[in-house]
């Protein structure tokens, strides 16, 4: 393994977040000192002449009449992909036709085959040692609370990965076998969405406009005119994306993973990358550069396929977003008073219903910096919350309180569904009940 004594790392912490530094603009090279070390140390052509879009609507046959949902008990006994003795999760072993297997096998399943097209799983997780802060194993515990919440109430399945799949790919790089042993083990999923372990979903009610993305296979949050004009490797972050369950995909994921320090050129890539990215101060090869690489200097191939979503926070810096979120509140605590839908009690399940409400009030909101909408995501990179090796430009104490203040932020959407609701946003245990239809009539003391 090669060594990692780069002044401009921190130590582990979280194995599975990828804490680069986001930044967008000109601000971003000064963010580049504590960029890393989160994970264990803690329509164009394309490389297929047949371009994957959306297999399982192609497979996506009705479901057998009377049976409703997925059939978990049914796996017939025609052979499949899997009773192939050649077939491996690693991320060194390639995978070919990949999208005729997982055609294929949605056909002998039926019951999946419908509505595959959108379907989503979400994939994130930790190191598997206790944390050396403190409270770290809290907030991780909280953060991936915070995602199983999101999940349920938009009907995602999530896997959550304590493990390093390949030994050798440590921080960053851990996500990449992950998410290629996921597609492998759930073809019955359209896309893959990778989510950093120091990442919380900000907004409960917005669901990803999948339409935006039906003719590229990976979303990123990114702005394209840092990568190809300016040539910054923080003009994207890798922390968060969106990756199709395709042969693209496994095909970008070999190539992608060839940077990574498994891989013999480990050490070539750090300096192509650094040549490339004149702002990218330290030596070793990293996923974030690596995917701007592939973007620049293989469009043809790649980049064309690859979305960079910056109309709204597909994943936000925590810097600029946590100052926002009492007058956010305070603005939807507003809309909620003047409109009797949104006051209505509902059961959980039906409330995406209540986000379309919801959207009727926020056509001027905005997206993005200087929005009064809630942030879709909001990312704590350099917050490092579980090695507590944070960014020196900020105190340990800022973040774990902005970790706590955008963490029951979230959270208030979800017990409010349940009746209650934190009062303080640094509060995490107080949750008094709700009276009828508040906020039209709010808390009287604390009770109902």
């Amino acid at each position: 393994m090669p060594k990692h004594n780069s002044l401009l790392r921190t130590k582990t912490s979280s194995f599975f977040s990828s804490c680069f530094l986001y930044a967008a603009g000109t601000s971003a090279s000064f963010l580049l000192a504590w960029a890393f070390w989160s994970f264990f140390s803690s329509p164009a052509p394309s490389a297929n002449p047949s371009p994957s879009r959306g297999l399982a609507s192609e497979a996506a046959l009705s479901c057998p009449a009377g049976k409703a949902g997925h059939n978990r008990s049914y796996d017939p006994p025609d052979p499949t992909f899997y009773d192939d003795p050649e077939l491996s999760y690693t991320i060194e072993k390639t995978i070919k036709n990949w999208d005729e297997k997982r055609r294929e096998w949605l056909e002998k399943h039926p019951s999946f085959a419908a509505g595959a097209a959108d379907r989503i799983l979400m994939v994130t997780g930790s190191q598997a040692t206790p944390c050396k802060n403190p409270i770290g194993d809290h907030l991780l515990l909280r953060f991936f609370k915070n995602k199983a919440d999101y999940c349920r109430i938009h009907g995602y399945d999530i896997f959550y990965n304590t493990v390093l799949l390949q030994p050798k790919m440590f921080s960053f790089w851990a996500k990449m076998p992950a998410v290629k042993a996921v597609m492998l083990a759930h073809p019955e999923a359209e896309w893959i969405w990778w989510v950093d372990s120091d990442t919380a979903f900000t907004d409960m009610d917005f669901t990803l406009p999948l339409d935006r993305y039906k003719a590229h296979n990976l979303v990123v949050h990114g702005w394209p005119h840092l990568i190809h004009r300016e040539k910054s490797w923080t003009g994207l972050n890798a922390g968060v994306f969106l990756m199709r369950n395709c042969q693209w995909s496994m095909d970008f994921m070999e190539e992608w993973a060839s940077m990574g320090p498994q891989a013999p050129e480990y050490d070539k890539w750090g300096v192509i990358q650094r040549t490339t990215f004149k702002d990218k101060t330290f030596p070793e090869s990293d996923d974030q550069t690596g995917l701007a690489y592939l973007i620049l200097k293989e469009r043809e191939k790649w980049g064309n396929k690859i979305y960079m979503e910056d109309e709204y926070y597909f994943e936000g810096y925590w810097m600029e977003i946590v100052g926002t979120l009492e007058n956010i509140t305070d603005a939807y605590t507003g809309i909620e008073k003047r409109e009797r839908r949104l006051r209505r009690r509902h059961a959980e399940r039906v409330g995406e219903s209540y986000g379309k409400v919801w959207e009727e009030h926020l056509k001027d909101a905005g997206y993005g910096r200087g929005s009064w909408r809630r942030p879709f995501m909001t990312h704590f990179t350099g917050c490092q919350p579980c090695s507590g090796d944070h960014n020196q430009m900020y105190s340990g104490q800022s973040c774990w309180d902005a970790m706590q203040i955008a963490l029951n932020f979230a959270d208030n959407q979800v017990p409010r569904r349940y009746g209650f609701v934190h009062r303080d946003l640094l509060d995490t245990s107080t949750v008094p009940p709700l009276p009828f239809d508040y906020p039209a009539s709010d808390l009287v003391g604390g009770a109902s």
